[in-house]
């Protein structure tokens, strides 16, 4: 009786003659803080910023507004611990998304240069075509008419409301070309909109 009763309190072995192991928790080793506090931020950068950033890069001309977009978080993303200023995020993704479009807009020239058969027009996204209004359609054409500096300190100044300063560092320019470009842009774009009419 007594070796029935120590056998009951003996665990069976597990099958295929394993001794049982008590199950580990599924939940997930603890990270480095600091990559937690990158999620956190880039995740509410993403939630507060990525619709902006998408209608930037497709009034900047980018073919594929969304792929840039994704660049630029990916970078922002590979560079958030040396971010002096987190609170500068938006700046440097702004930033990015302008660098971006412009060198994505300089390959399509020169590799266009090189295409033996005509390029086919570019068909927007949906997410891109939903994004322009029918009246803002003349608008946008004229803007892609012009070269790519002012069209990017237009879209800057007028569409995003920033300050010269904050302009001439997302471009990468000093504030008196962001002037040069503004003005020269908008009388540009001004005879272009009155030849439509």
């Amino acid at each position: 009786m007594r070796q029935h009763r120590d056998a009951l309190h003996r665990k069976a072995p597990a099958p295929g003659g394993a001794a049982a192991v008590p199950a580990a928790p599924l939940t997930p080793a603890v990270s480095d803080p600091a990559d937690l506090e990158r999620e956190a931020g880039l995740a509410r950068l993403f939630e507060l910023h990525y619709s902006s950033m998408l209608r930037l890069a497709v009034l900047l001309g980018a073919d594929d507004p969304e792929n840039v977009v994704a660049e630029a978080y990916y970078q922002i993303y590979r560079k958030w611990r040396r971010l002096r200023d987190t609170e500068a995020a938006e700046a440097y993704l702004r930033s990015t998304v302008c660098n971006l479009t412009r060198m994505r807009i300089r390959h399509l020239q020169v590799a266009r240069r090189h295409v033996e058969k005509p390029v086919e027009e570019v068909i927007a996204s949906a997410e891109s075509t939903a994004l322009l209004h029918d009246d803002q359609r003349v608008l946008i054409d004229a803007l892609q008419q012009l070269p790519a500096r002012q069209r990017e300190a237009l879209v800057l100044r007028h569409w995003l409301g920033l300050k010269e300063s904050e302009i001439a560092s997302a471009m990468g320019i000093s504030c008196g070309s962001v002037k040069t470009h503004t003005a020269r842009g908008l009388a540009a774009l001004t005879q272009a909109m009155e030849a439509r009419r």
